[in-house]
């Protein structure tokens, strides 16, 4: 099993809970789910921000000229320090017009071997002081630790008076909340060497949820009828496989789900790529998607941004957000995109499901006629088997095991340059 951390920022396989039932009335009035998404992706954007010996080109940001070096001791690696040159970047200051409890970062970027990039954020709380800076991922696309890279992590025990970091997720202090936000990006490669990390994209989440425990189904939003051609996975099949990056199974839910809307983009790996898989393992692909976002730390293959980061390690843009409701998620059905959402619910809550969880990855592929969810479900029924993955499930008992439980997380993976659906909220989540 997985070791366990609060829903916000947790992104477990499956695990079978007690019995229980849906509520059979709705909530017909919810407070309102303040989410705000900011994104820095052009030239524009990144001139916008201070920089710190990184260079902007091509809507990107680079290396420029190395303000200093580090001696990085990965916690994961043989005990040895390595050095590494140093540039960084800080956004412009960002506020949602809401007091935040929580935030979450995600990024698009490629890593040569012996470079890695650090994001990191920072802000102003209600009284006025200004937090220290939380490290929110140590990312790097890949592990050729001889080569210099490192072994990617989010890092634990950063809390204070002010808030923590559990895994991917800023949360603030109880009673407490940001007012501004900001991010950095540091930029490292070995010393002696000229490859350079090079930044897309980088943006964050803000968000301040209401505590309801349950919704009312939203309104139709226009995708009746339409299913994505998104290929079917399942991570049961994964069972016990490669231990070192959690065994597959339960826990491979949200890499299987990643690994499906790769390949429907055409950009999951190549034979070649996944040559190293044991030539018996079906959907090798799958296996490559947890080794390509395990979380060292967590020592798991849930952690969020770096999920969609490993996406945008293969020239696909993704990011993290939050919905309000199912509306929201058709007009990504609309556009072709499909998204990978983040539920938890008890055994009967969902049904058809036959399971209950803590936590659980799986992709909305569309909607039925009614406006019911039509999903890859890597766990559907539990059973190993990639026929047995997709499958429908009833649009209120979707909604209120995805809404009030994970705030309605999403992540959002499409090609470059794709035209995203117009924001129906005054209050851009996307």
């Amino acid at each position: 099993m997985i070791a366990a951390r609060s829903f916000t920022a947790l992104i477990l396989g499956v695990v079978v809970l007690s019995a229980g039932s849906l509520p059979s009335e709705a909530v017909k009035v919810s407070p309102p789910r303040q989410i705000a998404y900011s994104t820095w992706t052009s030239t524009t954007d990144f001139l916008a921000g201070a920089q710190y010996g990184t260079t902007v080109a091509d809507d990107a940001l680079t290396f420029g000229t190395s303000t200093g070096s580090t001696a990085y001791v990965d916690p994961f690696g043989d005990g040895t320090a390595k050095n590494y040159d140093q540039t960084s970047w800080i956004s412009p200051q960002v506020s949602s017009g809401f007091g935040l409890t929580e935030l979450v970062a995600s990024w698009n970027a490629t890593t040569p071997p012996g470079t890695w990039i650090e994001i990191s954020m920072a802000g102003t709380t209600d009284l006025g002081t200004t937090t220290k800076w939380y490290v929110l991922g140590r990312w790097s696309g890949g592990d050729d630790t001889a080569a210099g890279d490192i072994h990617r992590t989010s890092v634990p025990q950063q809390g204070d008076a002010d808030g923590s970091v559990a895994v991917d997720t800023f949360t603030a202090a109880t009673g407490h909340w940001l007012d501004r936000w900001q991010l950095k990006v540091s930029l490292y490669r070995l010393s002696g060497t000229t490859q350079s990390p090079v930044v897309r994209s980088v943006g964050a989440m803000a968000s301040r949820l209401p505590t309801d425990k349950k919704v009312a189904v939203s309104p139709l939003g226009g995708a009746e009828g339409v299913v994505l051609d998104v290929p079917t996975y399942s991570q049961e099949t994964h069972i016990g496989q490669y231990p070192q990056w959690d065994g597959g199974g339960e826990a491979w839910c949200s890499a299987t789900s990643t690994a499906m809307v790769l390949d429907y983009y055409g950009a999951g790996p190549t034979a070649a790529e996944t040559a190293w898989v044991d030539p018996s393992y079906t959907d090798p692909q799958v296996d490559h998607s947890a080794r390509s976002v395990f979380d060292y730390s967590y020592d798991g293959a849930g952690n969020w941004p770096f999920n969609t980061a490993y996406a945008g390690s293969r020239g696909l843009d993704g990011f993290i957000t939050r919905l309000r409701s199912l509306t929201e998620a058709e007009q990504f059905i609309k556009a072709g995109i499909p998204l990978v959402a983040s539920l938890s619910f008890k055994k009967g809550d969902l049904p058809g499901a036959g399971y209950g969880t803590n936590g659980h990855l799986m992709v909305i592929v569309g909607f039925d006629q009614a406006g019911n969810v039509v999903v890859n479900d890597p766990a559907s029924h539990l059973i190993a088997s990639n026929d047995q993955v997709r499958t429908t499930y009833d649009r209120t008992a979707f909604e209120n095991a995805w809404v009030p439980h994970s705030g309605g997380l999403v992540y959002v993976i499409h090609p470059a340059g794709m035209q995203l659906p117009a924001p129906p909220n005054p209050q851009h989540n996307w």
